[in-house]
């Protein structure tokens, strides 16, 4: 898939994204981002939605309407309209098409929720029965793909973070410093029963998943999504995964732990996978404004060693010079029109606003300065 285009859907009055190796979705809560996101896991995945919903025993009978409640949630069923229309690659998808019962065990798109840590319940991941109606598909799958992942490559217990064969050196190091500290992650075993804990040292106590920092709680659903994606053996990406979404990276972390993450991002770019980030955060822009001049530019790679304050090694010389020849689009999401503008430039002299100031997430950093700049200059004269 190369395009989607949504209109008249919910938020969404036009919504038309031309997707790069790299797509970010920026704009206030409630622009329909994750409306949009979910619905491309629906183009790209819809045979096999309909094999997991079939398997955990819900139906819809055929009926868009009923569909639609189960997929995005109970009562989403009202963001569709008459005019409704879906365009897949230029081509119109009528919406009934996407609930007629279709089946594949193949999934294509890992989808990582904003509400990820609402999956972990007394430090473990739950099962896709124990959400209720009004869960989005979206989250129930990603908890039981999380669930799985614990119970067949984890099953043993032991840590989950470091692992040597799970991320590059440089990866661990950073996440160790910025948001695990002295601690390790791993599964604690009393008898049948299974959790998420920190711990310090071999004979450390375990620490609770409740008890963590909340930067911790958000991201070690993330950092396991992640360890889906990032298979152990030497296939550098999962059988048939194409796709990945991750909503909101940034949850409770540090700008420098942010920048640890985009790292794992660029290398799952390097990888082959095509990743769409929705981000309130403009640390994230400013990485990705770096990286599109030094690329117009024609900077070396060796500045985007410089850029992450990195060390240089054969297998980062690599990822970098991936991400440099990869293609990076950034869309803003208007809450006033419902309608999306591609900003992938991210031009800070454009005449457009929204752009210069990268779909208002540097605008509020702006306008206390003006205002501090102004105060500062009255009290001189």
């Amino acid at each position: 898939m190369k395009s989607l285009r949504i209109c008249n859907f919910g938020q969404l009055t036009d919504a038309d994204v031309q997707f790069g190796d790299l797509t970010v979705f920026v704009g206030k809560q409630a622009t329909g981002k994750t409306l949009f996101l979910e619905m491309l896991k629906l183009a790209v995945d819809a045979p096999y939605i309909h094999s997991q919903l079939a398997r955990h025993g819900l139906d819809w009978g055929g009926e868009q309407s009923a569909f639609l409640d189960i997929y995005l949630g109970e009562g989403m069923h009202s963001v569709l309209r008459d005019t409704s229309e879906i365009v897949v690659d230029g081509k119109l998808k009528p919406i009934e098409s996407f609930a007629r019962r279709r089946n594949s065990n193949t999934n294509r798109l890992m989808y990582i929720p904003a509400q990820r840590v609402l999956t972990v319940q007394q430090g473990w991941p739950q099962p896709f029965q124990s959400f209720g109606s009004q869960d989005p598909y979206v989250v129930r799958e990603f908890s039981e793909q999380f669930r799985l992942l614990m119970d067949r490559e984890f099953s043993r217990g032991g840590s989950l973070f470091p692992q040597t064969n799970r991320l590059k050196k440089v990866y661990r190091d950073q996440l160790a410093e910025h948001i695990f500290g002295d601690f390790a992650l791993k599964i604690d075993v009393h008898g049948a029963r299974r959790r998420l804990v920190l711990s310090r040292g071999e004979a450390g106590s375990h620490i609770p998943f409740m008890t963590w920092s909340a930067g911790q709680r958000e991201f070690v659903p993330l950092l396991l999504g992640l360890y889906w994606l990032l298979p152990a053996s030497k296939v550098p990406r999962r059988e048939n995964i194409e796709w990945a979404v991750i909503e909101e990276l940034e949850a409770g972390l540090h700008p420098a732990a942010i920048s640890a993450l985009l790292l794992i991002i660029f290398d799952m770019l390097s990888r082959g996978y095509k990743v769409c980030l929705s981000t309130h955060a403009p640390h994230v822009l400013d990485v990705v404004w770096a990286l599109q001049t030094l690329k117009r530019e024609s900077e070396p790679v060796d500045s985007f060693f410089d850029l992450f304050q990195m060390r240089k090694t054969p297998a980062m010389r690599r990822v970098a010079e991936d991400v440099m020849k990869k293609n990076i689009h950034v869309y803003y999401f208007d809450s006033s029109t419902g309608r999306t503008q591609d900003i992938s430039s991210l031009d800070p002299s454009s005449e457009s606003m929204i752009e210069a100031g990268w779909g208002g997430l540097t605008e509020y950093g702006g306008r206390i300065a003006d205002v501090i700049a102004d105060t500062v200059a009255g009290r001189g004269g």
